[in-house]
């Protein structure tokens, strides 16, 4: 973590000594550092952000709650850089992660290193709307997951995104979007990744995975893209909606949620490989301060069972199954917020993992948007049509 700082603090007073450059907006919530050379050969903006949390747990036994768990913790902290070099039709983006939770996961495939790379991605334009993208970042996966961690209208993510979203890979992507009539709109997004995450380095262990998503936008595109981030912060004056689908496909793949959770690594020595295929639908509304986002995931395998060929021990089980969420807010004109949220995740009966059901209620104050707010909500949850626990949290987004 020490050099990721010390390069941080290079950035910066080289940025700042430079003779050549222009500095740019430096209002809050537009970065810390925001400038393009003079020569115009190139920008940068970095924008450093930190997400602060306390969870307080009751756990159900059966009769009664127990006394709270309770702890605070650092859940992100990140360094953004991102612009553009030599044209605007090249942009590129830079994303660390210091806390834990971002850089935990360290294994063989990963060096036994701290997974400090997030994003490390170059975006090309290369023709009219059409738009390459090269190296490590988000695959064009549920909407949900695609938004940024930072522009949530709740303390984090919803259960059906922790258990089936497809997460960050390397590889390359595809972007492109056709206007048809005067609103219309139609954006498509094609990846060929790894497929099995991000930092992974040693090779191509399984296959290759394949995703695609479709998104349909018939009155128009968002205000400031704001079908990529929760809340209706523009206040939309005619109604916006996107709707999308998605499907990916990891073929052999060896974790047991497509590009994520665990490596089937098999008492032979072997890894267990199996074809993963995961389906998203999903759509976000937008007007006058009422925003609503609906998501529908299922995944299944060629053959969920890992073991060793001719046993029948079971070692691992891909997660199968699938999801809904849905949530809707309000924002009120002095930036206070209201939202409601209901997940439920249903898993096949081998998979030995209790269905979950969630509903949520939260509030948040955006003080400078999503860059200063602070926020909190509170979540009833059952395994199995069973009380499982009441959790609260409260949080706030720092984000330069």
């Amino acid at each position: 973590m020490r050099q990721f700082i010390c390069m941080a603090v290079i950035c910066l007073f080289t940025a700042f000594s430079l003779q050549s450059q222009e500095l740019g907006d430096m209002k809050f919530g537009k970065g810390l550092l925001n400038f393009t050379a003079k020569d115009s050969s190139f920008s940068l903006k970095f924008a450093p952000r930190i997400q602060f949390r306390s969870e307080t747990t009751w756990n159900y036994n059966g009769d009664a709650f127990e006394d709270a768990d309770q702890a605070f913790f650092i859940r992100r902290a990140r360094l953004k850089f991102d612009g553009w070099a030599l044209t605007p039709k090249l942009k590129y983006k830079i994303e660390l992660g210091l806390s834990n939770f971002d850089i935990g996961g360290a294994s063989v495939y990963t060096n036994n290193a701290p997974r400090y790379i997030l994003d490390a991605v170059l975006k090309w334009n290369f023709y009219e709307n059409f738009e390459l993208w090269a190296g490590q970042t988000k695959l064009p996966g549920n909407v949900e997951r695609v938004v940024s961690s930072g522009d949530l209208q709740f303390v984090d993510r919803s259960l059906l995104n922790s258990r089936f979203n497809i997460d960050r890979d390397i590889g390359i992507q595809l972007h492109h979007k056709i206007n048809i009539g005067e609103d219309f709109v139609i954006k498509e997004k094609l990846a060929l990744s790894q497929g099995e995450g991000r930092n992974v380095v040693v090779g191509n262990i399984g296959g290759l995975q394949y995703t695609g998503r479709l998104e349909l936008l018939p009155f128009g595109e968002f205000s400031k893209k704001g079908d990529y981030f929760q809340s209706d912060l523009e206040r939309e004056q005619s109604p916006k909606l996107m709707m999308g689908v998605v499907y990916d496909f990891n073929h052999d793949a060896v974790k047991t949620r497509s590009n994520l959770g665990t490596y089937m690594e098999l008492d032979n020595g072997e890894l267990y490989r199996t074809d993963i295929e995961t389906w998203f639908v999903d759509a976000v509304f937008k007007y006058r301060g009422f925003s609503f986002m609906g998501e529908y995931a299922n995944r299944i395998s060629g053959d969920p069972l890992a073991r060793v060929p001719g046993e029948s021990n079971v070692e691992y089980i891909v997660l199968e199954g699938e999801a809904f969420n849905m949530q809707a807010a309000y924002l009120f004109k002095n930036n206070y917020e209201i939202a409601a949220r209901y997940t439920t995740n249903d898993y096949e009966d081998f998979t030995n993992v209790s269905d979950v059901e969630q509903y949520t209620i939260g509030a948040s104050k955006y003080i400078v948007g999503h860059k200063l707010k602070l926020q909190t909500d509170l979540s009833y949850t059952t395994l199995n049509k069973n009380t499982d626990n009441l959790e609260w949290r409260i949080g706030f987004d720092f984000h330069f």
